[in-house]
């Protein structure tokens, strides 16, 4: 593989031994970031790097070549606000819930829910307050809504770890729905979540210190 090669990657399924093996988002990701070789790079927060790698494996072999534009963009985002996993989780489930299977519309509804109260005790609002954007989603499957209301409403407090478990299980409950849905383009819809998931990451990463003037002062200690 030559550097055009690397310059425009030929992205492919699953994990690779090594680039001559071919090469999925990520591994590319990890490559352009000087890591060791793979698909679980430091360079990006895990569960957007779950998204991609997601998207990569379900985006069809025609769609694929249109996200390795988007690697730079993953490399150096890991905030560490609690609010990501809560939110990349839900914008993924806005995402698939209006066009998911009805299994999977269950399925995600809670992990929405579930979410949104996480973000709810962050934010001090009250638990059952949702955001506009999952409350629209959720008003779009109406009885998936109301049988998930009533599951989560007598779930055991002792739940899954959410970070853990439960928001990477349903970002690829949300991908693989999206991939299998009865909609004429999928490609596109993995293409705008996983650019979606990126902005949203990209919101909470830590602002950079303001860079002050130099003053007299500052100057003669300098020397």
């Amino acid at each position: 593989m030559n550097n055009l090669d690397l310059a425009v990657p030929v992205l492919s399924r699953g994990k690779h031994r090594n680039p001559r093996k071919g090469a999925c988002f990520m591994e590319f990701a990890s490559y352009l970031a000087g890591e060791p070789w793979s698909d679980h790079p430091s360079c990006t927060h895990p569960l957007l790097a779950g998204v991609a790698r997601d998207v990569n494996d379900c985006t069809t072999d025609a769609g694929r070549s249109r996200l390795a534009p988007l690697i730079p963009s993953v490399i150096g985002l890991t905030p560490d606000d609690p609010h990501v996993v809560p939110r990349v989780t839900a914008v993924c489930i806005q995402h698939a819930l209006p066009i998911v299977s009805q299994e999977r519309q269950y399925i995600l509804a809670v992990a929405l829910l579930v979410g949104e109260k996480h973000l709810a005790a962050l934010d001090g609002r009250p638990v059952d307050d949702l955001e506009p954007a999952s409350r629209v989603a959720l008003e779009s499957v109406p009885a998936a809504a109301k049988w998930a209301r009533s599951f989560t409403s007598r779930a055991h407090r002792g739940t899954p770890d959410f970070a853990k478990r439960t928001a990477p299980r349903a970002v690829s409950c949300a991908v693989e729905g999206i991939s299998q849905a009865c909609v004429p383009d999928p490609d596109d819809r993995l293409y705008r979540l996983l650019t979606a998931a990126i902005d949203e990451c990209k919101a909470w990463m830590p602002k950079p210190a303001p860079v002050l003037p130099p003053t007299p002062l500052n100057e003669r200690a300098a020397r």
